[in-house]
Order: C-alpha cells, then sequence, then structure tokens
C-alpha cells in the first residue's frame, strides 16, 4: 500500500495530524465527583484512565467487554491511546472529551476504548506503527478508529472539536466515519485489508546481515556530529531531548578512540543542560524536553526514565573529568527521586505532571516579586543570578502573551563562577524557594510502579552507590529490586509489568526483563549479593524462552503467550527509552562474561545480526545497541575480585575499580574465607581463586586470555588500560 493514498484520505479526505508534546493532566477536581456519575473507568488503575473515568463518554477499558460490545451493536471503536502527563491528551479531553455535545455523537456511533500506553506498550507500539504508515506521523493524543475485530481503517493524533485551518474536528469527523461505516462497510473492509498488509510487512522485513563492529561505530558517531548543535550541545534544532543514551555512547567512543570531539560535545551538553530552565533549579530534577534550542522553556512534565538515564550519564562523565559539578547534578536529580517519587513499598512512580490549576508550569514559574517577598534583602542576588525579569521570560504556548513569570536559568553555572560565597547562599536560598512552592498547588503524580523504568532507575542508583560510595543509593536501588521481585512477579515466577494501589497486573513485556535485568547486573556490582545475579539470569532465560524469534533471531516485544493482537512487533529504535533489543543485547554480553555462559554471547551477536541492515544504514537512532557493539567489539575486561569485604585492601581496590571509567568490563566478588561460594555456582571460572598471600586479590581477564592475579593497584590498572 502507497503511503498517501489509505481509504481514510481518499474516501473521507481528511489529513487530521498535529504534532504533539508530552506534558500534563486536567487537574484533580475529577475526584470529587460521585461514583455514581462514573463510566467504566472509575473500576481501573491507571491513573489516565482514572482521569477519565467521569466524562460523558461511554469509555471501556482495552478488554473482551469492549469489542463484545461493538460486535453485537455493529460499531466501529474508537481507540485513544494516551498517558497521564501528555498535555495534548488533556487539551482533546477538556475539548472533546469533557464536551456533552461531542460525547453525545461518539456514544451513538461508536464503542470508545481509552489505552494508558505506559501500560500497554504493545497496544501503543501496534497502532502508532499504524498512524506512522497512514500518514507518515505519530505522537499523542493517538487515535485510532477501527472495527470490532481490532482492524484500523483511520488514525490521527490530536483532534479538536471543531474543524480548523483545514483540519476536521471531531463534530465533522463523527458523522463522516458514521456515514462511511453505514454505506461504504466494502469499501472500509478493502481499507483493512490494505493496511494489514502493510503492517505485516513492516513487521516482517528480512533485516538480517553481517556482524556489526567499528565501522558501525566510526559512522553512528560521524552522523550524531553531523546533527551535533555546536552553541548550546545537543542534536538538532527545537524540540531538543536530552537522548542520553547517544551521549553514553559518545564517551565509549571518546574511550575507544580518544577523539576529543566526542567528550566534548558530551561536556557542553551537559553543561548547558545543566544551566537551562530544563533542569529544576529548586526542586531538583530534569523536565521532559526543550522547545527552544537553547534548554530554556521545558515541556515541564518530570518522568523517571529521564532522571534515571540522564543521572547516569552525568556519573560517566563525572568519571572521566572529575568534575564535580556533574556529580553533584547526579546527586541532586536522585534527591528529588527519593523524595518525590518513591513510594513506600519501595518501588519507584512514573511521572509528574507539567500542569496544575490547569495550567502549564504553573508550579515552577516565579514572579520577580514573589522572589523578592521570599527572600527579601537577598532576592537580588538570585534574581541577577537566575535571570528574572519583572516582564517574565515564559509565554503561553497557545497564545503566545506572557504573564511576568520567569524560568529559572543560569548564564553560567555556580561551579564555572567559582564563588564559594554564591553557592552557599544559594543553598539557602533555594531551600527557603523550595519550602514556599511547597505551598502551592502540586502537579498530579502518576504513582504508578512499572517494571521497565523501575529496572532504569535501579541501575542508575546502584551505579552511583559504585561511583559515589553513597550507601543510600545502594539501598534504594535494593529496596526497589526486592520490592519487584516480592510483589511484582506473578505464581510462575514471570514479571508484571504495573503496580498500583497493593495490585500488580499485566504481563511483563520485554522491556520489563531487559531493563530490570540490567538494574539488577549493576545492584550485584554495588552489593555482590549473588542472588541478585542469579535473579538476573533466572529472568533472563525467561526473557530468551517467551521472547525469542526462533526463525528471524531477535526479541519480540510481548511474550509468545500474550494477547494476540493483529501482529507481533520487534523494536530496535533507541528513542525517549533504549529498545528492549538493545538492552537485551547488552545484558547478554555482559551476563555471558560474568557466568563463562558463551551461548548467551552467541545469541546477543544473532540479535545485532538480525537486525543490521536497519543498524548499518542509522546507527545513530540505535545508540544503545551501538553501546553494545562497542562491548561486543571490545577491549572488554571480566574482573574477580577476591578478598575480604570488611578489609581495607578490598575496599581500595574495589573503589579504584568502580571510581574509574571503564563501561566494558563486569566486576565479581568472590569472600577470601568462603571455602565454596555460590558465585561459583554462577560463574564456575571463580571456584579455584583465591588470595595472595591473605591479602585482596584483582584476577583481570580480557579478549579471552587473563593475566596473572595482583593486588596492588597500580599493577591491576595497567592492565586495565586505564590512564
Amino acid at each position: 500500500m502507497k503511503r498517501g493514498k489509505p481509504f481514510v484520505i481518499t474516501v473521507l479526505s481528511l489529513s487530521i495530524l498535529f504534532g504533539c508534546g508530552n506534558s500534563q493532566n486536567t487537574g484533580n477536581s475529577q475526584v470529587m465527583k460521585t461514583e455514581t456519575s462514573a463510566n467504566r473507568l472509575i473500576k481501573e488503575k491507571s491513573p489516565y484512565l482514572l482521569q477519565h473515568a467521569y466524562n460523558p463518554v461511554d469509555w471501556y477499558a482495552w478488554g473482551p467487554e469492549a469489542f463484545e460490545a461493538a460486535k453485537k451493536s455493529d460499531k466501529p471503536i474508537f481507540l485513544s491511546i494516551g498517558y497521564s502527563t501528555c498535555h495534548w491528551c488533556h487539551v482533546m479531553e477538556r475539548e472533546s472529551f469533557e464536551d456533552e455535545e461531542v460525547a453525545r455523537l461518539m456514544n451513538e456511533t461508536f464503542v470508545s476504548i481509552k489505552v494508558d500506553r505506559e501500560e500497554r506498550p504493545d497496544i501503543d507500539s501496534l497502532y502508532m506503527t499504524v498512524a506512522q504508515l497512514l500518514t507518515g506521523r505519530g505522537g499523542w493524543p493517538l487515535t485510532i478508529i477501527m472495527t470490532p475485530d481490532k482492524k484500523p481503517f483511520f488514525a490521527a493524533t490530536y483532534i479538536p472539536k471543531h474543524s480548523r485551518q483545514g483540519t476536521m474536528g471531531m463534530m465533522d469527523l463523527i458523522p463522516a466515519v458514521r456515514e462511511t461505516w453505514e454505506t461504504k462497510r466494502a469499501e472500509v473492509e478493502r481499507a483493512t485489508v490494505e493496511i494489514l498488509e502493510a503492517l505485516t510487512s513492516a513487521h516482517e522485513r528480512d533485516l538480517s546481515g553481517d556482524a556489526l563492529g567499528e565501522l558501525e561505530l566510526d559512522l553512528a558517531y560521524q552522523q550524531l556530529e553531523s546533527s551535533y548543535e555546536p552553541e548550546f550541545g545537543g542534536f538538532g534544532s527545537a524540540p531538543k531531548f536530552p537522548t542520553p543514551h547517544n551521549l553514553s555512547f559518545l564517551l565509549r567512543y571518546w574511550k575507544r578512540t580518544g577523539n576529543d570531539k566526542a567528550l566534548e560535545m558530551v561536556e557542553k551538553t551537559l553543561k548547558h543542560m545543566r544551566r537551562g530552565g530544563i533542569y529544576d533549579h529548586v526542586g531538583n530534577g530534569f523536565h521532559r524536553y526543550s522547545t527552544d534550542r537553547e534548554w530554556l522553556v521545558p515541556h515541564f512534565e518530570k518522568m523517571l526514565y529521564d532522571q534515571a538515564m540522564i543521572s547516569f550519564v552525568y556519573l560517566e562523565a563525572f568519571q572521566i573529568t572529575e568534575e564535580r559539578e556533574y556529580a553533584q547534578t547526579a546527586e541532586e536529580i536522585f534527591e528529588y527521586v527519593l523524595r518525590d517519587m518513591s513510594s513506600p513499598e519501595g518501588g519507584f512512580y512514573s511521572a509528574e505532571d507539567a500542569d496544575s490549576e490547569g495550567e502549564e508550569g504553573k508550579f515552577y514559574l516565579w514572579k520577580k516579586e514573589e522572589i523578592e517577598n521570599v527572600l527579601g534583602s537577598e532576592a537580588s542576588v538570585v534574581i541577577d543570578l537566575f535571570n528574572v525579569s519583572a516582564d517574565g521570560n515564559f509565554h503561553d504556548e497557545a497564545t503566545g502573551i506572557k504573564h511576568g513569570t520567569n524560568i529559572l536559568h543560569l548564564g553560567q553555572t555556580l561551579s564555572e563562577r567559582a564563588d564559594p560565597k554564591l553557592k552557599e547562599l544559594w543553598d539557602a536560598s533555594r531551600k527557603r524557594l523550595f519550602e514556599a512552592r511547597e505551598k502551592r498547588i502540586h502537579p498530579l503524580k502518576d504513582d504508578k510502579v512499572l517494571t521497565d523504568w523501575n529496572g532504569l532507575m535501579i541501575a542508575s542508583l546502584a551505579r552511583a552507590a559504585q561511583v559515589l560510595g553513597r550507601v543510600e543509593y545502594r539501598e534504594a536501588a535494593r529496596r526497589a529490586a526486592d520490592f519487584i521481585l516480592s510483589e511484582m512477579k506473578s505464581d510462575d515466577h514471570r514479571l508484571l509489568h504495573r503496580y498500583r494501589e497493593g495490585q500488580a497486573a499485566i504481563k511483563g513485556k520485554l522491556n520489563d526483563y531487559a531493563f530490570f535485568i540490567m538494574g539488577l547486573i549493576e545492584l550485584y556490582q554495588a552489593t555482590f549479593e549473588h542472588t541478585y545475579l542469579a535473579a538476573a539470569l533466572q529472568l533472563t532465560d525467561s526473557m530468551i524462552e517467551y521472547f525469542w524469534d526462533q526463525e528471524d533471531g531477535g526479541f519480540y516485544l510481548t511474550p509468545d503467550d500474550g494477547e494476540k493482537l493483529l501482529s507481533r512487533a520487534k523494536d530496535t529504535f533507541d528513542g525517549a527509552i533504549p529498545s528492549g533489543n538493545s538492552v537485551a543485547m547488552e545484558v547478554l554480553v555482559k551476563l555471558s562474561r560474568f557466568t563463562g555462559r558463551t551461548e548467551l554471547e552467541e545469541r546477543a551477536v544473532a540479535l545485532s545480526r538480525s537486525f543490521s541492515k536497519t543498524l548499518v544504514k542509522y546507527p545513530s537512532v540505535h545508540t544503545y545497541m551501538m553501546g553494545a557493539v562497542d562491548f561486543l567489539t571490545g577491549p572488554s575486561f571480566e574482573i574477580v575480585l577476591v578478598g575480604n569485604p570488611e578489609a581495607e585492601d578490598t575496599r581500595k581496590l574495589y573503589r579504584e575499580l568502580m571510581s574509574r571509567y571503564l563501561p566494558n568490563k563486569v566486576v565479581l566478588f568472590k569472600p577470601a574465607d568462603e571455602p565454596h561460594h555460590p558465585i561459583s555456582d554462577l560463574a564456575p571460572y571463580t571456584e579455584s581463586m583465591t588470595t595472595l598471600d591473605g591479602r585482596a586479590t584483582v584476577y583481570v581477564c580480557s579478549n579471552f586470555a587473563c593475566e596473572l592475579p595482583t593486588t596492588d593497584v597500580e599493577k591491576m590498572i595497567a592492565l586495565l588500560y586505564v590512564d
């Protein structure tokens, strides 16, 4: 099927695709309504679905009840996919789904289904592919109109209530769809056949080819360099996303080649992000992305996965440069997460919204007089430091009108100003501003716990414990991992995707396994508790059993015994978060090196080969997988530390190992005073490793060859090629 000729375009003459930013919520006013006025969504756990529980639209959740109702009534399905912090999702709700007139038309014409993309990434991925095939674009809210047997024939993103500027609105679209459904059903059916053929073709292309190596790593760097924006850092113009896995790849490329431009691109990006309005200078943590090239004006929502991945790359930059600013930024992100995004049970919440009181960014913005009232005589320094003015620098996105509010941002970071008194003043002022801001109405918090995003956060906290030696980070990572292992597994020991209000549900997807295994690997290296490594291996075996494509290689997004959708997808694109296949490839390589199970590395190679035709053309949009290729290509290291865990010589060797930037390594620990430790069952090659003369000893292997053990820090560093 050729793009531009789907039935929905040629018959209905529609072109309704607006881009969608990510952001906010409709506020908490809905919870004041009585349950008797609610629709079916009141019974759901998803905060996004609950936001729509009092719409006059007769919403269903995705499930058999909805599809049976559509078949029985012979109505098409209106599928609306979004998430709790999506700005345009809430705009569409206010305009249309809360509107009695639109709701009446929807209820007469459709069976309407709401889906939280964060709960059901498989449904979202499938129908987002449909939208991209039909229109060349995608985004949220995602609107799909389909037959009762789930076959799509229309796709759009945000749709206004009334038609405007060549875009058909809901009041015109719904009658047009109803007429077409009733009078041209055969054409609808023909269109769905064409769409399904295109979908099947998209998911079943032969992408296999040769193994990847240094040529692809070089090409990925060249592609990133060509899109790099040298004045403010980052890639492309506006909007700018942090894309921390791009930065992590560049650090690995610098390590491999010594190319200082790669390190320079990372540092400039991290410094400008830290100065800009994309960073919450009062409460810490990063907003989702910047609407401009200067990192000044963000979409104000905060996502857990951003905090996890951004903090990780700041830690890596600190390891390389030893610049305290990078470590401090990571520490401030963790302060925010542990303060505002941690559940009592131990897991981490998903997101905080951009809006409060129906206005985007209101919680985060400051008027000049507000700062003066809070800080008194010290206000002038802060006003100058953070570029605050009476006119303000923030304007309403819809109207362009300024309201005298300011996004705090720095011209230079405090470390660049090298004035300890200024830093001391800001620390005190920040505390007072934070306390004043806490009295405002907070944005909505999406308090569901997702296994995959928690895996990312566990990994970053555990890495921070390794690099910075902070016990509280190790314990926070441990609590979250223990919570998932105890509360988010099914009776058959498989992962579940979502937990909220005491209920874990939804079969785990590929990302849940790969990301959580990643977290367990980092946690093992922070604690050296063998149970975490054992859990990582058990989950890896399950991931292979239920997700691996036995014919063409690579992992499917969904398990082989999951819900049967129109098509079963595989993904490698590293977008806002890395793809499950990219992270799976990395953990397969690492676990192979931990355990000596070479079949895991062979599977990682097979995975990269299964997608290589795409990867060799566009490696820069697969940078996390390129990091795994970098690990496979080598040099890489398997390191075993043997000693008394409480002894100072053991701790010294560990600190030296973990403080240095050596991304392609795995580190095991074997207690010296235990004849047979369980780690030897997981990694049999460690069985015979002992201390030399009773002193903490390091065994270093690289490129399938092992050096003589050493107790000397300098010799260890020389073996690791660390400068």
